[in-house]
């Protein structure tokens, strides 16, 4: 991923106000981000409990969505996230949901999906376990491009009709 500015992070929400951006808080750690390791960015606001932010290339361009955490509810022993295919304590995999761009939007229209929770999904499937003699690296990256495109895919739903 191309490395970004918080003025360019903060350009590229699809799904966010005014009052929206300016509650926007970066990670402790963003200048220490590592762009060249990132398929995706991806974080929970450090202050605004419930909230979090995923920023994917969309055609070649960076195109932010603001998410919103559900309240864990669940009871389940363990859950997969949507994005990365890991399975996960259920503790650590939540619903998400996300507000479309454009009128839909603003007439109250969202998507979901289960996420892990600390939205590092990029970071799970590198930590994969060690692999086997019979595994080639090959399987690995393909895990690796499968979270990017399911990622971008989310996002692509939170654009649909948003120029309409």
């Amino acid at each position: 991923m191309r490395p970004l500015t918080e003025e360019d992070i903060r350009a590229t929400f699809v799904n966010a106000g005014p009052d929206d951006l300016r509650l926007v808080s970066l990670p402790a750690d963003f200048m220490l981000t590592d762009w060249d390791h990132l398929d995706f960015f991806a974080w929970r606001d450090p202050r605004t409990r419930g909230r979090g932010y995923v920023i994917a290339e969309v055609d070649g361009s960076p195109t932010g969505v603001v998410l919103r955490a559900a309240e864990p509810t669940s009871r389940a022993r363990s859950a997969m996230c949507n994005v990365c295919h890991t399975m996960q304590p259920a503790d650590q995999v939540t619903l998400f949901t996300a507000r479309k761009a454009g009128p839909a939007g603003s007439h109250g229209d969202s998507i979901g999906t289960y996420i892990c929770r600390d939205l590092s999904c990029h970071e799970n499937v590198r930590l994969a376990a060690p692999l086997a003699p019979s595994e080639m690296r090959a399987s690995v990256d393909l895990k690796i491009d499968g979270t990017r495109r399911r990622i971008e895919a989310f996002v692509e739903r939170v654009l649909e009709g948003a120029a309409a």
